[in-house]
């Protein structure tokens, strides 16, 4: 009776290790192209030439506003 359990038992902890490796291997795929997609999003999803602009913009709005403050310290003074 124990002759046939053992190998029914290798089978099913031998089908499960394969089943797992196969899953696991397709969870890793997907993992991958996933990031992939992602990194894809994230280079083209505001260019350079944009930031570099706006962050120009920005610089002058904060040396108006600097001057701005400088005025009325001076106007304090």
């Amino acid at each position: 009776m124990i002759e046939a359990i053992i190998p029914v038992v290798l089978a099913a902890i031998t089908g499960g290790s394969v089943m797992f490796t196969r899953i696991h291997n397709r969870i890793h795929d997907l993992d991958r192209r996933v990031d992939g997609v992602e990194l894809r999003v994230a280079e083209a999803y505001v260019s350079k030439t944009d930031f570099n602009n706006a962050l120009d913009r920005m610089e002058a709005h904060l040396v108006r506003i600097e001057g701005k403050m400088d005025q009325l310290v001076n106007k304090s003074c």
